[in-house]
């Protein structure tokens, strides 16, 4: 059954809601990071007064704290879903665009996180999107994204190089003039010693789109810049890939100043393979469906991981081991204090007293705890998940010890 735009429009906005749903599930799974502890409490960034009057309105709990970026999510799918009205020539291949766009492994990590990941993505797509239905260059949105987050550097880049080989004069010195700003505000962080990693970064791409995805995605922006029509979604992942490979080669890189650029160029690469698709005859199709449905496949099982990876905490001995790790537990051991009667406490662990904290638990160097074992303490709480134990705390009373 071939689905008319209208039926296309209601699927994608029942799906769209529904995997919201899960969004919102999964998120009251996660606890606070302490890097995600840090935006709420000391920085002082969009991040976190985003955070802070979510917080405010829900409370302190896990969903208040990942609301605002689910929300940008969506609103950056929905903006994909109009930018690209007229891009294919099929309807169809329109709505399975926006699909692969929604269900990218990296996408979802940045709706469920505190970072300027999905912030860039919906400044990027809003951007887009005004530019496709006024066919202008929208200047005072990109001096408010300079004052947003210093990845917006690549998008001035990108949007120099577009307007140098198009000859758009006002968009090339603006451009020109935004970079320049934002190496002088920002400059470009990095970290590491002077050694290449650039296939950490390809691990981490591959990552981002799940590998079969990512391969082909880069071979599109190959295909297209030798024989096709470079758009400016092409200018901008090009950029962004570009430049985030020649610094790897010499020094660890911040993803997140870079991938946002990249993801946006989906619809691109699903023009490409639909063309390549159906240029050919169908007895000789057999390999680009071998490779959708595998990567499809691929794209599903990393999406799964990303969203139920819980039960991978049985594979382990060690619970740290799990890339995850960092975004569990605090809150579940937020509520067996407060149901054991503990409302403030002091750790040898810095990090989770501030993770602790946004869930109520205040400090109190009376009550002790702690995740490593202890020859004497006075109770022991466990975390079990599916008959394993998967962490313990100690807990000591400290005022009955001095007794």
């Amino acid at each position: 059954m071939i689905l008319t735009h209208h039926w296309q429009h209601k699927f994608l906005i029942l799906t769209l809601a529904l995997f919201v749903a899960i969004l919102l599930v999964v998120a009251e799974s996660l606890s606070i990071s302490y890097k995600e502890a840090l935006i709420f409490y000391e920085e002082k960034n969009l991040l976190h007064y985003l955070t802070q009057i979510s917080a405010s309105v829900l409370g302190q709990n896990s969903i208040a704290l990942r609301l605002p970026f689910i929300v940008l999510y969506t609103l950056s799918v929905l903006l994909m879903y109009q930018m690209t009205h007229n891009y294919f020539k099929n309807d169809n291949d329109r709505l399975i665009s926006i699909l692969i766009f929604m269900f990218l492994p990296g996408i979802i990590g940045a709706s469920l996180l505190v970072n300027n990941s999905i912030v860039v993505i919906f400044c990027t797509t809003l951007y887009l999107y005004r530019y496709k239905i006024t066919g202008e260059h929208n200047f005072y949105l990109l001096a408010i994204f300079l004052f947003i987050d210093n990845s917006f550097a690549i998008l001035f880049l990108a949007l120099f190089f577009y307007a140098l080989q198009n000859r758009q004069n006002n968009l090339l010195i603006i451009a020109l003039g935004l970079f320049g700003l934002s190496m002088y505000m920002y400059g470009f962080e990095t970290s590491g010693k002077p050694r290449s990693h650039i296939l950490d970064l390809f691990a981490i791409y591959a990552s981002i789109f799940s590998p079969l995805v990512f391969l082909y995605f880069f071979y599109s922006m190959y295909r297209v810049g030798i024989k096709g029509k470079k758009s400016i979604f092409w200018y901008i992942s090009v950029t962004a890939l570009v430049f985030s490979f020649l610094l790897s080669f010499r020094q660890k890189i911040y993803i997140e100043d870079f991938a946002p650029f990249v993801v946006v160029t989906i619809p691109v690469m699903m023009k490409l393979f639909f063309h390549s698709l159906r240029v050919r005859l169908k007895e000789f199709r057999k390999k680009h469906y071998v490779l959708a449905y595998s990567a499809i496949v691929i794209l599903a099982l990393n999406v799964l991981v990303i969203l139920f990876n819980k039960p991978l905490y049985l594979l382990l001995k060690e619970e740290e081991n799990h890339f995850a790790y960092k975004y569990h537990f605090a809150q579940e051991i937020a509520d067996i204090l407060k149901n054991n009667r503990i409302e403030a406490i002091t750790t040898n662990d810095v990090e989770l007293n501030l993770r602790l904290k946004y869930y109520g638990i205040e400090e109190d160097k009376r009550h002790f705890i702690s995740l490593t074992p202890l020859n004497l303490y006075d109770k022991r709480f466990d975390i079990v998940y599916l008959n394993k134990n998967i962490l313990s705390i100690y807990y000591v009373n400290l005022d009955t010890q001095e007794k």
